[in-house]
């Protein structure tokens, strides 16, 4: 059973990583994929024994094991990747393309959530797919995190999964992390921040069941809804950033 469930988590955690990467994608394919992930984390929680009950910290969990396996890019390649930008213009670019990302991937699920919505047999199956939302935004809004302290030279300490966990609890505080904080580097998932992160979570599960309504309704919500809430993160974890240091003008 154990096997089981780390096989179904792997392919989640590939599922959440080619969504949440920055290759173009077409609506055809998007979809796809989600509908691919949404059978992926059925079969998760069925294999997880998930209860209703226990549905919030299951989800936490599938999140932090994903996580680690996010492709965090250094300075250099952002920078190779995003037309030699740098400063203050590479930090826009950089929220400009995950909003671009978190509201194509609403679009497509609150689509997905609409036809299940005019189709009332199959309705028991569009929250598994608002689930498969929520962790694609969440990746994505944690790799856009990550990425912006590499912008404004924030060093988090720590190996590759310990620094995940920092940026993984700095979403759930919808905060950056400041080093020099104790309390703001959590280098592991302790019971509160397991707690927080769950509530996030949740919180942005939340958000995305008014994606439930008839026809284009879901597919409009799901995009404004997201984007809004990328581009609130950005402004808040960036405020954040440039208190810390000060980044030198644009080039």
């Amino acid at each position: 059973m154990g096997d089981q469930g780390n096989e179904a988590n792997v392919e989640v955690a590939e599922l959440v990583g080619k969504l949440s990467g920055e290759e173009a994608m077409d609506r055809a394919e998007r979809r796809r994929l989600l509908g691919r992930l949404s059978m992926s984390l059925v079969t998760a929680a069925r294999k997880a024994r998930v209860s209703g009950a226990g549905g919030g910290r299951w989800l936490a969990d599938v999140f932090a094991s994903i996580v680690p396996r996010l492709p965090i890019r250094d300075l250099a390649t952002l920078q190779e990747h995003h037309y030699g930008l740098s400063g203050e213009a590479l930090a826009d670019d950089l929220v400009r393309t995950a909003a671009k990302a978190t509201t194509a991937v609403g679009a497509v699920g609150g689509a997905l959530a609409a036809a299940e919505f005019a189709a009332p047999p199959l309705l028991l199956s569009a929250p598994a797919q608002l689930v498969a939302e929520t962790l694609v935004v969440a990746a994505i809004e944690v790799k856009l995190i990550a990425e912006l302290h590499e912008v404004y030279g924030i060093q988090v300490p720590g190996m590759g999964g310990q620094r995940a966990m920092a940026f993984t609890v700095a979403w759930s505080r919808q905060r950056g992390v400041d080093p020099l904080s104790p309390a703001s580097v959590t280098l592991a998932l302790g019971t509160a921040a397991k707690a927080g992160l769950r509530k996030r979570l949740m919180r942005t599960l939340g958000r995305h069941l008014t994606t439930l309504g008839p026809f284009l309704t879901g597919a409009v919500a799901g995009g404004a809804l997201n984007r809004m809430a990328t581009k609130r993160l950005a402004q808040t974890v960036r405020a954040d950033l440039r208190r810390q240091r000060a980044l030198p003008p644009a080039d």
